[in-house]
């Protein structure tokens, strides 16, 4: 008789009963798969016949459609990949909630895959966060092909026609760096909004310039012509190198507002730290005037008083400049508080500048364009470009005046 020790049943028992723990993990995953799967069919197939009125082979005089066979779409679950049997109606339209859902995540996921890939997040990196937030590996291929068709997007939108005028119209630009020939170079990237004969406010255009240069603003000025900008009465912005000169070349008839709150800037460039805020108080009172011609002489007091505080060079801005920070009161005052400053789309390059400090250098020139371009094309969706932002009757109606005044005369 065998003589069997604890030692040799401590070894043997463990290889009898080890269990394959990946293989049942795998085994399990798929029958989670599958009833997902058979869910999901089963829920299209009662909405197939609630549509219909009648189940797939039924004759009932309250039947409203027939079948047409079906088509195969994939869609992806925290359980994997599914296999949906679509039905297909001979009239009516067959929208599911299902469906409906899944472009929707379809969509969150294109995004989400292209804010990895520009964050410079590893492919390898990609396919294990796909894998755990939706249940299934998104290969290169597919990262790259994602990529592809949203820079595709993104160019149809950027090129679209403008349609409609446009009297305010804001431009700023952002630097962002890029590689370039093995090089970390800047680029400006140029932003236009307008507010449109409705009073709300759109995207005009994005490009890429070399710099903040003239021609850099003639090309996108020029792209913006092309693509159908008109009825321009006045461009709202810093005082950029070339755009002042760009502006009277491609749109003469426009005016041209220097952003007030960059104007107090330089202006404080030259004034000492304690006395900002002394200085930021006679500033704005320039301002608060009630017409053109007093801002002017406010400002003459103004720059009379920074020289009396020594403050000559301070003295100089606000004489050579501040009169470049009054053309909005040519505009109803209504309007004022939106088209003295560059404000509206500061706060859209704040988000954009956010939204890519993360990515730090773009690999390459287009994927600057790309992240930039989605940003401002998500801003358009939201109610930031669905709710009024001035009420432009005023504007038309000063405009009539103006027309019926000599006449008048």
């Amino acid at each position: 008789m065998m003589n069997v020790t604890e030692e040799t049943i401590g070894r043997v028992i463990p290889d009898v009963i080890r269990v394959d723990q990946e293989q049942v993990r795998s085994h399990l995953d798929e029958v989670v798969r599958s009833t997902v799967e058979e869910t999901l069919n089963g829920l299209l197939e009662q909405e197939a016949e609630q549509l219909c009125g009648a189940s797939r082979y039924e004759r009932s005089a309250e039947r409203v459609d027939t079948r047409a066979g079906h088509y195969t779409r994939k869609l992806l679950t925290k359980s994997g990949e599914v296999k949906l049997q679509v039905p297909r109606l001979r009239t009516l339209p067959f929208e599911t909630q299902i469906i409906e859902r899944y472009r929707r995540r379809e969509s969150s996921v294109e995004e989400s895959l292209v804010e990895m890939y520009l964050a410079g997040v590893s492919v390898r990196r990609v396919e294990d966060i796909t894998e755990s937030l939706w249940g299934a590996r998104v290969s290169p291929s597919t990262v790259s092909e994602l990529n592809q068709k949203i820079y595709e997007k993104i160019e149809a939108w950027r090129n679209r026609p403008i349609e409609g005028q446009f009297a305010y119209v804001y431009l700023d630009g952002i630097w962002l760096k890029r590689s370039w020939g093995g090089e970390v170079k800047n680029v400006a990237v140029l932003v236009a909004v307008g507010v449109d004969a409705d009073g709300y406010r759109q995207i005009l255009g994005v490009c890429e310039g070399t710099k903040e240069d003239l021609e850099s603003w003639r090309n996108f000025l020029r792209h913006l012509k092309e693509r159908g900008l008109t009825g321009v009465k006045l461009v709202i912005s810093d005082k950029c190198l070339g755009l002042v000169q760009a502006v009277a070349e491609f749109y003469p008839e426009a005016g041209w507002q220097r952003c007030v709150v960059h104007f107090y800037r330089n202006v404080f460039t030259a004034v000492p730290k304690g006395k900002v805020k002394e200085v930021a108080a006679m500033l704005k009172a320039i301002h608060a005037q009630e017409d053109r011609a007093a801002a002017l002489e406010k400002a003459k007091a103004v720059q009379a008083k920074l020289e009396a505080m020594r403050l000559l060079r301070a003295a100089e801005i606000v004489a050579e400049g501040v009169h470049e920070t009054l053309s909005y009161m040519a505009f109803p005052r209504e309007h004022w508080s939106r088209i003295r400053t560059n404000n509206m789309l500061e706060r859209v390059m704040r988000e954009i500048r956010r939204r890519t400090r993360v990515v730090g250098n773009f690999p390459d020139g287009k994927s600057a364009l790309m992240l930039v371009g989605a940003r401002l094309r998500h801003v358009a969706g939201t109610r930031w470009g669905t709710r009024p932002y001035m009420d432009m009757t005023r504007l038309t109606e000063q405009e009539a005046e103006a027309a019926s005044s000599p006449a008048l005369a």
